[in-house]
């Protein structure tokens, strides 16, 4: 499969996660949530399905055998530039590096993805993947 076809499959199956959540929604569900880092290895080709703080981390094997890591996906926090753009669009004055509900001090995400957290899906916390 290419590229463009992996990214399509990883935003279709992490949105039906999310339905699928959304059915059976409890008070866990609605306040709180995951995070969730997806690989699949092709040949030597890696893609990545990323939501929230998760991290995909390859070792290599360096020339003296031992292993080096290397970081392969970023916190997708709120204070990072295309996330925080994006929560900004909904959230007024996203100042501090959370979403949170307005005029409320909880539940303060310090993500800007994630499954469910239902709560704060409306101020934009979403469970679309970064794909790479």
């Amino acid at each position: 499969m290419s590229f463009p076809s992996w990214e399509g499959t990883f935003m279709r199956c992490f949105s039906e996660i999310d339905e699928k959540l959304a059915k059976n929604i409890d008070t866990d569900g609605f306040h709180g949530g995951s995070t969730s880092v997806s690989v699949i290895k092709q040949g030597d080709q890696v893609i990545i399905g990323n939501v929230g703080d998760s991290r995909a981390v390859l070792c290599r094997r360096a020339p003296d055998n031992h292993l080096i890591p290397v970081q392969l996906t970023v916190d997708l926090a709120p204070d990072i530039p295309r996330e925080a753009l994006r929560i900004f669009a909904v959230e007024e004055d996203p100042t501090v590096n959370r979403v949170w509900m307005p005029e409320r001090d909880c539940p303060g995400l310090a993500m800007a993805r994630a499954f469910t957290n239902f709560c704060l899906k409306y101020y934009g916390v979403a469970s679309v993947p970064d794909v790479s």
